[in-house]
């Protein structure tokens, strides 16, 4: 036999006996389309992902799938709502073991004045919603007179088509709801989470109303536990009559029951034993080959079939591989090389390079676009790559980009994330050339910008089960969506810690020259912990505001003007700061809040520094409140932080 064709013959007989291994099993398990159509998890939204009964709806999962009253509408792959009643209201997010849901009313999301409302009251009207633990009531009051009209911070407003809207709310019973109602035109009451202990009206300002309303509250629902239970013992899918919404069990015999599926015909384990036999012969075979394979010494297979038959995996693999199965329930999707290669078009479109690989423009097979970070396998002992997914992978937030995949196939590493049309925040404050600025970007956008990353540190630092320390925030990992929504990204030198805790060890620094803590370099300043991350924060914000001064007048040969000592003399001397861009008395105020908060950040010592939480009621309350912070007493290394953005110690 011709040697050369021999490789060949040997690739096609394993593939074809995948194939066999493959469809063979199929032909078992040939359902009808009810029960493939509810056995596949259902994702609903960006961040509604991997749910089943009793959800259903957008033209993906069926009525049958789910029951009435649980129908998720989708909104261009962001948003997702269900409607109780005659009231929408947008799921944050859906736990199926607790069987609770996260939800905030739709309308209010977007304002504190809706105009489609007209009830007196948001409540659920639904048999099997209830709702859950730490319950509060906000009561809004619209267009009062009176000695209603004024009643202090607690005041809000919205501009209408005709008239502007005015109101205050309170937090307190229906008796009190029903002594004011009537010197309003209208009175709404609300349902929030309430803290632990409970919040006062006077613990709230006005300014935090919309976010209070946003953070939603907690529901739980209770469908058919039993008969679900006893449904998935028998093999069956939870589903529904199409035409009576009564319980059924969706059965792999083609048809409903009631209950449970029935053991007629071949039974379950004698189909399992029946392949388990075939599939054995076939191994044996495959195993068979792989000896020949090895024998005859072909490179380009032989250096990929002697990893799997013969065992010769690196302990670098291993404990990754370790990781992963560790980690199964993510519902990021594992990808092989070839999907990768194909989904980015052989690597043709490259976005960018970082310290630890390059990243390239792709596009997923349903049409959704993404960034894939391919990793160095030169760099580290792949501790990276399981920071990135133990991190990043368990998160949900909007101003955290969303992990969809990873690639893990013999050396090749690859992670796979949503697309970002606007790139990195860096390119906004600067382009590299210091002498000219790349963009510009309007004040109010920028204190959007970093209110929103203030956002996505909190949630990190105290939204998650495990509490996640990025210590690497600066521009260049600062994601920007198509709204300028930003999002925390690169979470390769990140360290995990208990919730209840913040204070970690670390060997060596870690980080970016110009945005690393102080504590991080020398423990005599104190220890590391979420406050290192604050500091970066802060870092940063004095970075846009200086930049947007500094390259738009300019001035660009003297490095101190880059520098947070430079801002500090002019607030301690009160001198005023002539801004760019600057026309309105709230635009002065934004740049004045930036530089404040930002110098409170970057206090030489942690105790000093606010934590993040804090920092968001310091950006969202008035500039007159806010107290001038001590000067720090350490200056940032040589040279502005934007001239070594890529420049990181691990």
């Amino acid at each position: 036999m011709n040697n050369h064709l021999f490789p060949s013959l040997i690739l096609h007989s394993i593939i074809s006996i995948l194939c066999i291994l493959i469809y063979i099993p199929s032909s078992y398990s040939y359902y009808d389309d009810q029960y493939g159509t509810c056995g596949r998890p259902y994702a609903c939204g960006e961040h509604i992902k991997d749910i089943w009964y009793p959800f259903w709806g957008d033209n993906i999962r069926p009525h049958y799938c789910g029951r009435q009253g649980f129908e998720l509408k989708c909104h261009d792959n962001h948003n997702t709502t269900i409607q109780f009643g005659d009231q929408n209201f947008r799921v944050l997010s859906v736990n199926m073991l607790q069987q609770k849901m996260i939800i905030a009313q739709d309308d209010l999301f977007r304002s504190p004045c809706p105009a489609a409302i007209m009830s007196r009251e948001i409540f659920i009207k639904h048999p099997q919603i209830s709702y859950g633990q730490n319950i509060g009531y906000f009561n809004l009051f619209f267009n009062c007179s009176g000695e209603l009209s004024s009643v202090g911070q607690n005041n809000f407003s919205c501009p209408a088509e005709r008239e502007e809207i005015t109101g205050f709310y309170t937090i307190d019973g229906e008796s009190r709801l029903q002594n004011r109602s009537n010197s309003c035109n209208r009175v709404l009451r609300v349902p929030f989470q309430q803290t632990d202990p409970p919040l006062g009206t006077n613990d709230l300002l006005a300014g935090r109303l919309s976010e209070a309303l946003q953070r939603g509250f907690e529901v739980q629902y209770s469908v058919d536990n039993e008969s679900c239970t006893k449904c998935m013992s028998s093999f069956g899918i939870c589903g529904s009559n199409q035409f009576s919404d009564q319980f059924t069990c969706i059965c792999r015999d083609h048809k409903t029951h009631s209950l449970t599926c029935p053991n007629s015909g071949s039974s379950p384990r004698f189909k399992l034993k029946h392949g388990i036999g075939i599939f054995a012969a076939l191994l044996g075979m495959t195993i068979i080959i792989c000896i020949i394979v090895c024998n005859y010494k072909w490179k380009k297979i032989s250096s990929i079939l002697l990893k799997t038959c013969c065992g010769r995996i690196s302990k670098t693999d291993k404990d990754i591989e370790a990781f992963i199965r560790h980690y199964g329930p993510l519902a990021t999707k594992r990808y092989i090389y070839s999907d990768v290669k194909k989904m980015t078009n052989s690597f043709k479109d490259k976005l960018g390079q970082g310290g630890y690989g390059s990243v390239y423009k792709g596009k997923l097979p349903d049409g959704r676009l993404v960034a894939v970070k391919l990793l160095n396998t030169s760099k580290g002992n792949g501790q990276e790559f399981i920071n990135e997914v133990a991190s990043i992978g368990r998160t949900s937030h909007v101003n955290v980009v969303t992990l969809l995949g990873y690639c893990l196939e013999d050396s090749k590493r690859a992670l796979i994330y949503e697309f970002m049309p606007n790139g990195s925040l860096e390119k906004f404050i600067y382009n590299g050339e210091t002498t000219k600025p790349s963009q510009h970007l309007r004040w109010e956008k920028m204190y959007e910008i970093i209110t929103g990353i203030a956002r996505g540190l909190e949630y990190l630092h105290r939204g998650c089960n495990t509490r996640i320390l990025h210590f690497d925030i600066k521009p260049h990992n600062i994601l920007l969506d198509e709204d300028f929504c930003p999002k925390i990204s690169d979470f390769g030198l990140a360290k995990l810690c208990p919730k209840k805790e913040s204070i970690v060890s670390m060997l060596e620094a870690r980080g970016t020259i110009g945005y690393i803590a102080p504590e991080v370099f020398s423990r005599n300043f104190g220890n590391v912990s979420h406050k290192s991350d604050v500091y970066s924060y802060g870092m940063m914000v004095l970075e846009m505001v200086g930049c947007r001064k500094n390259l738009e007048a300019g001035e660009s040969n003297s490095s101190e003007l880059y520098f947070p000592d430079w801002i500090y003399r002019h607030v301690e001397q009160g001198r005023e700061f002539e801004w760019p861009g600057v026309v309105t008395s709230e635009e002065n105020e934004i740049a004045k809040k930036m530089i404040i908060v930002g110098l409170w950040c970057i206090q030489t010592r942690p105790s000093d520094r606010p934590s993040i939480n804090t920092a968001i009621e310091m950006l969202q309350g008035s500039v007159e409140a806010l107290e001038i912070p001590p000067m720090p007493f350490v200056s940032s290394p040589p040279g502005p932080p934007i001239y070594s953005s890529t420049t990181s110690l691990s």
